[in-house]
């Protein structure tokens, strides 16, 4: 990938640090941006979680995190050990105002008060607020301190705000950074480039070309150790209202006047304003929620359902599959139907972007040419693929025409890792670049969209439809394009 200089000399501090998110995602993520020299030695990364461990205890949890999560190729033992050099740990819970901050307090003094801090949350979001709080109170917050809050902020308008209220009183808003990391993927990046850098397709980049686009992240793993999250949340919080929203965002937003952060991010929060709002009474029309049941891979092996994912007699009404027809209300977008889709133990693990382009009105050729169709892989297998129809080859004495696609793998093309999305944006963070974040106004935005969908499902006025574990989803999910005359990606013809 493309060196960067190194950031400035700073202080990661990680509330949360014996999680999930920070040992699988977090920590690998900074070992690679140091093995590539962008972090410079003097600077220190602090795990905070209650645990009573050691500095040796938790810098022997970060080394194997790093051999499980870090690809054995791109693993080096010699710069394993002065990454790890870097790491402490203080045993800390940060929600209690008279917890063991003096420890902390201690460590982070022992730095000039100009070095550059970032706090990450990676807690439960009901806590952010009040970490802040404590960092306030116990004078931990500097003119060079940000913070760092995981999504989902809230779980819909009112508690986001309330969330965002109580971090505003301790951080400015151009110090706080909301991380989505679906922003941080190198092909979510690449959006902005293949339309705005390439007039030949944002010239067709509207309701005047384009008939329809889908938006899809599949997943084949279940809820696994997230039950207690995931059955709180749903796929509609957990995945729509950030990730799959966002994405929408970059694919309908009007070309912004730069690459300054908020000229972007105002153009984005355009588009989440011009949603066609979905009334409670309008779900069962423009939505389809699905739990997963038992069902079986290609393979035979028998997957459970979500409900026996989350224990012994459990029940819930949790959805564990999305799909919205969407609508933007513009001159761009007019009359084109925007359909998101997101869940949990599906068949195929993928997160894509389809455009799909309008038919030829009248053909010359034998038979109807296949529209064109431009497919973004967001992940696995990042790329580009535009379908186009040629002259068949094998039929000599005619016209007639066959499908071919025009491929671009980009890290066959580049010759280069993709970085995990973490990656960047850890970073952006420390060089205090926000573009790749969250502003708080497309937050509300996005709960305002979200909070009457919540509400219908809430008062039962659509189904809780099941699907077979392994599959694409409920039937139902495919009748909501079918009233419009357009089927998922994965059934076209």
């Amino acid at each position: 990938m493309p060196q960067l200089p190194p950031v400035d000399v700073f202080d990661y501090i990680v509330f949360g640090a014996t999680g999930d998110l920070t040992m699988r995602k977090l920590l690998p993520a900074l070992y690679y941006r140091y093995r590539d020299g962008q972090i410079p030695d003097q600077s220190r990364i602090v795990g905070t979680a209650r645990s009573p461990l050691s500095r040796a205890d938790y810098q022997g949890r970060a080394e194997k995190a790093l051999t499980e999560f870090v690809k054995p190729a791109d693993f080096d033992e010699a710069t394993a050990r002065r990454f790890l050099d870097l790491i402490h740990y203080v045993s800390l819970n940060g929600a209690e105002a008279d917890s063991t901050w003096p420890a902390l307090q201690s460590l982070l003094t022992e730095a000039p008060e100009d070095r550059i801090r970032v706090y990450y949350l990676a807690t439960a979001p009901g806590l952010y607020g009040q970490i802040c709080e404590n960092l306030s109170s116990h004078g931990l917050v500097t003119e060079q301190s940000r913070v760092v809050l995981e999504k989902p902020i809230g779980t819909d308008l009112e508690s986001a705000d309330a969330i965002n209220d109580h971090v505003g009183r301790y951080f400015p808003e151009n110090h706080i950074f909301r991380i989505d990391h679906y922003l941080g993927k190198e092909t979510v990046q690449n959006l902005i480039a293949l339309r705005f850098a390439n007039p030949v397709f944002e010239r067709l980049w509207s309701s005047d070309a384009i008939d329809y686009v889908q938006i899809t992240a599949a997943e084949t793993v279940g809820v696994e150790s997230r039950g207690p999250y995931y059955d709180k949340s749903g796929a509609l919080r957990d995945m729509i209202q950030n990730h799959l929203l966002q994405v929408l965002c970059l694919v309908a937003m009007d070309p912004p006047g730069s690459l300054e952060a908020d000229s972007l991010r105002n153009e984005k929060l355009k588009v989440l304003r011009a949603l066609r709002p979905i009334a409670p009474d309008d779900v069962a029309t423009f939505t389809v929620r699905g739990q997963y049941a038992r069902g079986r891979t290609a393979d035979g092996t028998t997957l459970p359902s979500y409900l026996e994912d989350l224990g012994e007699d459990a029940t819930s009404d949790t959805e564990t599959y999305v799909a919205i027809r969407a609508e933007i209300h513009s001159w761009r977008w007019g009359n084109v139907p925007f359909y998101l889709r997101s869940g949990k133990r599906l068949a195929e693990k993928c997160s894509e972007i389809v455009i799909q382009f309008k038919a030829a009105p009248w053909s010359i050729f034998p038979g109807k040419p296949r529209a064109n169709r431009l497919l973004i892989r967001i992940q696995p297998d990042e790329g580009v693929t535009l379908s186009v129809s040629t002259k068949d080859p094998t039929l000599t004495d005619s016209l007639a025409l066959r499908p071919a696609d025009i491929n671009i793998a980009f890290e066959k093309a580049f010759g280069t890792r993709y970085p995990d999305a973490y990656e960047r944006l850890l970073l952006d963070v420390v060089r205090g670049d926000p573009i790749l974040f969250i502003r708080r106004d497309e937050v509300e935005a996005a709960w305002r969209w979200i909070d009457p969908i919540l509400r219908g499902w809430a008062e039962n006025k659509a189904p809780l439809h099941t699907y077979p574990a392994g599959s694409w989803g409920p039937e139902a999910a495919r009748a909501l394009l079918a009233q419009d005359g357009h089927a998922w990606h994965e059934d076209m013809a």
